[in-house]
């Protein structure tokens, strides 16, 4: 049953002591922390450390094992396919392989939420893809397929995808993977630039910590379940805490181990 809190809340997203086993590994282990609404918040560790299980937890994809998922006041740890319908509405995606359909054009690939949904009438729909567009720098390319893009482009066709219903939440997939350094800094000023005019809450998930540094706002550091470590940028750059210096500077000596916790299901 929804739970909504008539008192006014400033995050937009809390993990409550989490767990979420797979196998007999805790991907997750009780890991808590809050997403204020409006910040860009990235979420860092190493691979298989439960940075996909987080994303899937937000929108419903799976379920805890126990401890609450709250999304804008709303407890949606057990929620129905049905009761879960509007809580996705609020979600834009960036997927990490850009996700487009080959046998679209980039018009068509932008749209297909708002045409499956039949949210606008179809002058609408035009009028936005051409806006969106705009905002991430590829106006005019309404027509091209997608085998025509490159990988820079194609991700900015799926990033204007993701904010074509102008949702409150985006979540970034490892969002400058495979790209060169140049494409991945114009995706990282597009990240910054769509939370400032849409005013949206950012997760970003990923392993690049140049682009950490530049579009969050707070990080946190997930190891063995568990959020070890939150703060902000320059905690992080400042810090001489052993695990985020090891995973700042890509070290291979420190205290991380391989991901291998596990824990008896609750």
């Amino acid at each position: 049953m929804s739970t909504k809190s008539t008192k006014p809340n400033p995050n937009m997203i809390e993990f409550k002591t989490v767990t979420k086993v797979l196998g007999s590994k805790a991907v997750l282990d009780k890991a808590s922390f809050s997403i204020e609404k409006g910040e860009t918040f990235a979420i860092i560790g190493r691979s298989g450390a439960g940075k996909s299980v987080i994303l899937k937890l937000m929108v419903g994809l799976m379920q805890p094992d126990s401890g609450q998922v709250v999304i804008d006041g709303d407890d949606i740890s057990y929620y129905t396919e049905a009761q879960l319908s509007p809580v996705r509405k609020k979600f834009g995606f960036l997927f990490q392989n850009s996700a487009l359909l080959n046998s679209l054009n980039v018009g068509e690939n932008i749209g297909l939420p708002l045409r499956e949904h039949r949210e606008l009438p179809e002058h609408d729909i035009v009028k936005r893809v051409s806006d969106v567009l705009e905002i991430v720098g590829l106006k005019g390319t309404e027509g091209l397929m997608p085998g025509e893009l490159s990988g820079g482009m194609r991700k900015r066709v799926a990033l204007a995808r993701s904010v074509i219903r102008y949702p409150q939440i985006i979540l970034y997939d490892e969002p400058t993977t495979g790209l060169d350094p140049i494409m991945a800094n114009t995706i990282n000023r597009l990240i910054i630039d769509l939370s400032e005019r849409l005013k949206i809450t950012s997760i970003v998930v990923t392993h690049d910590m140049k682009s950490t540094f530049m579009v969050a706002n707070r990080i946190a550091l997930l190891y063995k379940g568990k959020i070890i470590q939150t703060g902000t940028v320059e905690h992080f750059q400042a810090s001489k805490d052993p695990f985020i210096r090891q995973f700042v500077e890509g070290d291979a000596d420190g205290p991380f181990e391989e991901e291998t916790s596990t824990v008896k299901k609750v």
